[in-house]
């Protein structure tokens, strides 16, 4: 059926008009949805990684390691070695003014230590170490060279699957701090043996092939 032109204009105008209603009652809904959404996403998964990114931990000063000999190991095991990082590093201090403390954070958990090592304003992380709480054989925080020093005795596995006994050692503000790293490192290890063991990968006996057949620490009271 033929219709004059202006009732044809009048047609189409009127279901353009009806589809403009339908997309923008479609629209309304939209930012809501793809625009707000995936913000309110982001914004949960990345503040917690930025929150992350301050290290929980205790501040102290790293004086390095020494590799040292045996398997066993007994209280003042790690004197020797403690002494002659802290005189590494007064001779080192004394002789070249420029060379400044290397800041680090020790933070201990349950199955790895790590060590993150700062930057000349102790603001960022430039470099990390990284310990298995399985392979630490020992650790103390009573020396009679500085109080202050916290050490442990850490097996590292080289390239060629032999293995060294590496004593590192850490120096803290204060006596208290370097007690209450020594029982964080008990508290790591408990976890860490426990959660082992009920998974199988200690035996009853407490022998494992990753694992020290036994962790040491003297009674520091």
């Amino acid at each position: 059926m033929w219709q004059p032109a202006s009732e044809r204009l009048q047609h189409l105008q009127t279901m353009l008009k009806t589809k403009l209603n339908v997309l923008t009652l479609r629209k309304d809904p939209l930012p809501t949805v793809i625009f707000h959404e995936p913000e309110a996403i982001e914004l949960c998964s990345t503040t917690p990684h930025n929150k992350s990114r301050a290290h929980t931990g205790y501040k102290v000063t790293y004086l390095g390691k020494v590799t040292i000999s045996g398997t066993h190991f007994l209280s003042g095991c790690t004197e020797s070695a403690v002494m002659g990082l802290c005189d590494t590093k007064r001779t080192s201090v004394t002789h070249d003014d420029s060379i400044t403390s290397s800041s680090a954070i020790l933070e201990i958990r349950p199955f790895q230590v790590r060590l993150h090592h700062q930057d000349g304003r102790g603001e960022a992380t430039v470099a990390m170490d990284t310990f298995q709480v399985a392979r630490i054989a020992y650790c103390t925080a009573d020396h009679d060279t500085s109080p202050n020093v916290f050490a442990w005795i850490y097996r590292q596995i080289n390239d060629d699957l032999t293995f060294q006994m590496d004593c590192h050692a850490v120096e803290c503000e204060n006596k208290l701090e370097a007690k209450k790293l020594a029982h964080s490192m008990m508290e790591a290890f408990k976890k860490t043996f426990h959660s082992m063991r009920s998974d199988g990968r200690i035996h009853k006996s407490g022998s494992s092939d990753e694992f020290p057949e036994e962790l040491s620490t003297p009674d520091d009271g």
